[in-house]
């Protein structure tokens, strides 16, 4: 797979965990934590779909092969690690929100 695809991989799948992450928030704040709970694993399967696109980047120059840098490639790591950082702060705001009497 050339690096464009990658890239584009990542952004669609991080994309993805990003909008199931947030939906989750939305069902919690409804006290739906059922339904916030499926979501947020839909999240993280959308997240390892990204995830492996990277490894495989990372694999490839571990084993020599050079990637070229571009901004889409570059644009593709900020959207992964964004969508993971708002997994992570949305876990705990549904914590918060389970923990609400």
């Amino acid at each position: 797979m050339n690096t464009e695809t990658i890239a584009m991989t990542l952004i669609a799948h991080s994309g993805d965990a990003r909008t199931f992450a947030f939906q989750a928030l939305q069902a919690a704040k409804k006290h739906d934590f059922e339904e916030a709970d499926r979501l947020m694993e839909e999240s993280e399967n959308a997240s390892v779909l990204a995830h492996k696109g990277q490894t495989d980047l990372l694999v490839a120059e571990a084993n020599g092969q050079k990637t070229d840098i571009s901004v889409l490639l570059i644009h593709s790591q900020d959207h992964l690690m964004t969508s993971m950082l708002a997994q992570e702060l949305i876990r705990e705001m549904i914590e918060l929100y389970k923990n609400q009497k």
